[in-house]
């Protein structure tokens, strides 16, 4: 299984980012993916999800900013990240539980700053 993120960078508060996460060595499109982040000095959270079927879910935070999709074609997920906050600023990593085991990509860092 290797995860690969990408699309972090430097932003404005209010500004958008679209972060991707191209997957290998799993049947992507009929796994649960998640987005998680870890700010400096915290524990790493779950941002959100997307099941097979393409039910979504939301921490409460990025709720109406955020979406999360993915190309079960391109073995892409993605997470468009609207309305950026100071607060959004973290490493971002990709994630799937396959077979009982977790496997993160190698993080895309995201500063939201002026």
């Amino acid at each position: 299984v290797q995860l690969q993120a990408s699309g972090g960078g430097l932003v404005q508060p209010g500004g958008s980012l679209r972060l991707s996460c191209s997957a290998s060595g799993f049947n992507f499109k009929l796994n649960t993916m998640t987005w998680y982040r870890q700010a400096p000095g915290n524990q790493r959270e779950l941002v959100a999800f997307i099941t097979s079927a393409g039910t979504t879910n939301y921490t409460d935070d990025v709720k109406g900013r955020f979406t999360i999709s993915r190309d079960n074609v391109r073995r892409t997920l993605y997470l468009q990240m609207n309305a950026l906050k100071p607060d959004d600023t973290a490493v971002y990593y990709c994630n799937i539980n396959y077979r009982s085991r977790n496997y993160w990509g190698q993080g895309t860092e995201v500063t939201v700053s002026s």
